[in-house]
């Protein structure tokens, strides 16, 4: 089985570099994907938008032979979200990786921009849940790896308008967050809890981690996902 995999903000396709033997292992095939305009300076990434992210995923889909599994992490999900609604009927899965599928007309969050892009706010910008399992060589590595993003990318609304994007199984691997805690969030988000329970086959596993599983616990991560890509 073809895996796309798609980073979160600041993030390309070395930051899967744990979970992709693993895979292959399984028997799939992975390909990690780096997004158009990471670390490009401003004003080269200024007319990148969120739409230019999905269609590069689109084309993954599209050179792929057969089904693929998508998986995107954090800001990802909103990437994988819009090339499933781009492209239902060819894909097996959608995995999201601590977040949730978005609704149409919403952006994936904001952030300050600096000198026309998105640079990496620092570890200390998120909540210590969500990285009090990252040491420190690994905060430094993943730091340093970090890229900027075009401005445009988190802030821009998505566009979803194919109904069938429903019928897609959808598996939401969450850090610290099991089904029901989850789903008692999402009667709290408006939207995004509609978009959810639009979702025919939808499973929530908690993972156990922070917000980067991929960096912290790389192995449960990639067992999770060969049990996903099912």
């Amino acid at each position: 089985m073809d895996i796309i995999l798609v980073p979160g903000l600041w993030l390309d396709a070395n930051s899967w570099a744990a979970v992709l033997e693993p895979l292959r292992a399984a028997g799939h095939a992975p390909r990690p994907l780096t997004m158009p305009g990471m670390g490009v300076s401003s004003p080269d990434s200024s007319e990148i938008r969120l739409d230019d992210w999905i269609a590069t995923v689109v084309s993954a889909i599209d050179e792929a032979t057969g089904e693929v599994v998508l998986v995107g992490h954090s800001g990802g999900g909103n990437v994988i979200w819009g090339a499933v609604d781009a492209r239902p009927d060819r894909v097996r899965r959608a995995v999201f990786v601590d977040t949730v599928p978005p609704p149409n007309g919403l952006g994936i969050s904001e952030f300050p921009v600096v000198d026309g892009v998105i640079p990496f706010p620092g570890w200390d910008f998120f909540e210590a849940d969500d990285v009090e399992d990252l040491d420190e060589p690994t905060r430094a590595a993943a730091a340093r790896a970090a890229q900027s993003v075009p401005a445009h990318v988190p802030t821009d609304p998505i566009a979803l308008g194919d109904e069938r994007r429903y019928g897609v199984p959808a598996t939401l691997l969450m850090g610290s967050l099991t089904q029901p805690e989850l789903e008692k969030y999402l009667e709290q988000w408006g939207s995004y809890g509609d978009e959810y329970r639009g979702i025919r086959d939808a499973e929530v596993v908690r993972i156990g981690s922070g917000h980067w599983p991929q960096y912290s616990v790389p192995e449960r991560l990639a067992e999770l996902l060969v049990a996903a890509a099912r």
